[in-house]
């Protein structure tokens, strides 16, 4: 409406400036009014019969909208004013590429970058084919995943494991029939995967983007020391993928956001995002967008923690959705969206009028952020200076469920390594139920003081409560396996580690806690698996690594491997007594296996050499 107004104006001095009826043309399609469409295209060609700049520019902008097909094709109709117009050849090559068409597009794009050697981003996407050219590629039921080739040995089957479970579960759910491959790309250095995604490094802190066919994701290799759960990010941007193939990239970036969110929940309770102290006050105040507005909260965000927010009010708006008027309402709301409906009128015909929506979710918002923690004090007034350590006691005295002091007092006595002190307050707060499993909040700071006091049963305890709520705090992680190892609880320790690898595959400990557990629960299978990954990680004791390889594929029934694995561990230690002795009994098997098989059974011997 905005930008309307102002091409109104732009009108009015001009009535046949070309790219004002070209963006005007380019909103009536965003619309769905696609003869109004034709009718501003038409009058921005009425002065410029032979320009290719209107096409390019509809085309660009709803590319910038996610509508890459409908882009290209504007990019196609403006290349036949002018085959050589670099900036809709760029164009195309960019919709292409975002929509599966690889080698039409990366051949656009390298001929673009050998026309114009200054297009900064031509340049970018040409070197880094030659790097994808490299990345080995797992196919399996319409799913092909691009990776580092070290990275799809370590972890590449996981991955295709849970994208086709993926497909099958969230194809079925929004019944969606996908009739070309969809393409994931896991970049282990960030900047790659930034010149994928934006055609220029930078877009530090996105985790996955997906286009529609084409998801381009970060692997934990590039993440830090605090990598985020893959399969959350993979789950979500998969869950993309299906809901803009059902509408055919026509939905609102609030109603994809929520759905993913939504669905990572549904998936695995720890994943996606709950509500949190900072929530529940943005909650209760202005930063809650009505929903007929939630786009705008994408838009320009105030902060990183405001952008966040977004995604988690989009997914209590679907969760409302569904609860208030049923899924099938919202498998509705897609289909006419896809059909070319605005996202108001899809709304208004499907769960009635967008003024009651509004009003109605607001109530179920803050009644939510009241619920949570309900019986702690969440007031500001009257509370004294954060320094005022004394004031603050005094306060607490009379207010003993104040929240805001507790966590002040708490983090005070952490940072003096008061660890009784802190596990008061701390354990306060956990009774309040102020708790969120995130990094910072109470249980992360009681399982800490309670390893400073040794006391390790109550540490169990709070690491547990951790593990009920994140997904991706790996040094709690950690450090639950440590004591489930001691504890000898093998089966605990098998399900961590598998928790662990979702979160980061590429370090040993999750590989190597696994093949442990594995091995004495006899699932031979999994230890086999997770050698494989930790011999590919280059062990510090590659010896070991194989002969318990090779005990695991004797196990399993694979003398061929157990003897390939047991020479190597004695490729690396020759004087390894207990390999040699492995060889021995792997030999002996075949050999009475040979012995004991029947005439019929024996391979037959040529009579002439071939």
């Amino acid at each position: 409406g905005e930008a309307e107004s102002i091409l109104s104006k732009v009108l009015q001095t001009n009535p046949h400036h070309p790219l004002a009826w070209a963006y005007l043309a380019a909103i009536a399609h965003l619309r769905g009014n696609f003869e109004g469409e034709a009718l501003m295209r038409a009058a921005a060609l009425s002065t410029s019969k032979d320009s290719p700049e209107v096409d390019h520019l509809i085309g660009t902008k709803l590319s910038q909208n996610y509508r890459f097909n409908e882009g290209a094709a504007y990019q196609r109709r403006a290349l036949t004013f002018d085959s050589r117009h670099t900036a809709a050849s760029f164009q195309l090559a960019q919709d292409l590429l975002r929509t599966g068409q690889d080698e039409v597009g990366w051949e656009l794009a390298k001929a673009v970058s050998d026309r114009d050697p200054y297009n900064v981003i031509a340049h970018n996407l040409t070197t880094l084919q030659d790097r994808l050219n490299r990345f080995s590629t797992l196919r399996s039921d319409g799913v092909h995943v691009r990776m580092d080739p070290r990275e799809a040995e370590i972890y590449g089957d996981a991955v295709l494991t849970l994208l086709t479970d993926a497909k099958r579960v969230l194809c079925e759910k929004y019944e969606v029939a996908a009739d070309a491959p969809i393409v994931v790309e896991i970049f282990p250095q960030q900047k790659d995967f930034a010149i994928r995604t934006f055609g220029v490094p930078g877009g530090a802190g996105f985790l996955g983007v997906c286009f529609g066919r084409l998801i381009t994701a970060n692997s934990p290799a590039s993440q830090g020391e605090s990598p985020a759960n893959w399969q959350a990010v993979l789950w979500h941007e998969f869950c993309h993928a299906v809901t803009l193939e059902k509408t055919k990239n026509r939905m609102p970036r609030w109603l994809s956001e929520g759905i993913s969110v939504y669905e990572e929940r549904q998936r695995d309770p720890t994943w996606g995002q709950t509500i949190t102290p900072v929530y529940r006050e943005m909650l209760l105040d202005d930063a809650l967008t009505p929903v007929s507005r939630l786009s705008s909260a994408f838009l320009q965000p105030p902060s990183p923690v405001h952008l966040q927010f977004a995604y988690y009010q989009s997914a209590l708006v679907v969760e409302f959705l569904i609860e208030q008027h049923g899924f099938d309402s919202l498998n509705r709301l897609l289909v006419d969206l896809g059909d070319g409906l605005s996202i108001h009128d899809a709304l208004a015909r499907n769960v009635g009028s967008l003024e009651r929506l509004d009003q109605a979710f607001a109530e179920h918002a803050r009644e939510l952020a009241v619920s949570y923690a309900s019986e702690g004090d969440w007031s500001r007034e009257g509370m004294p200076d954060a320094k005022d350590v004394d004031g603050l006691r005094g306060w607490l005295s009379e207010h003993p469920n104040h929240v805001a002091t507790l966590r002040l007092l708490a983090d005070r006595a952490i940072a003096s390594q008061q660890w009784e002190e802190a596990i008061e307050f701390l354990e306060r707060l956990r009774s309040l139920g102020v708790v969120t499993g995130s990094a910072g909040d109470p249980l992360h700071g009681l399982a800490a003081a309670y390893r400073a006091l040794g006391r390790e049963p109550e540490e169990r305890d709070r690491l547990d409560e951790i593990m009920a709520l994140s997904s991706d705090s790996l040094a709690m992680l950690d450090r639950r396996i440590e004591l489930a190892r001691q504890d000898e609880d093998w089966r605990l320790v098998f399900d961590l580690a598998q928790r662990y690898l979702a979160i980061q595959p590429l370090l040993e400990k999750g590989h190597e806690a696994l093949a442990a557990a594995s091995e004495r629960l006899d699932e031979h299978a999994a230890a086999v698996a997770s050698l494989r990954s930790l011999w590919r990680l280059d062990p510090i004791d590659p010896a070991s690594v194989h002969f318990r390889l090779a005990k695991a594929s004797a196990k399993l029934g694979d003398p061929q491997q157990a003897r390939r694995h047991v020479v190597m561990a004695l490729e690396e230690a020759p004087r390894y007594r207990e390999a040699h002795r492995l060889l021995l009994e792997i030999v002996e098997g075949a050999d009475e296996k040979v012995s004991g098989a029947s005439e019929s059974d024996l391979p037959s011997i040529p009579t002439s050499t071939p």
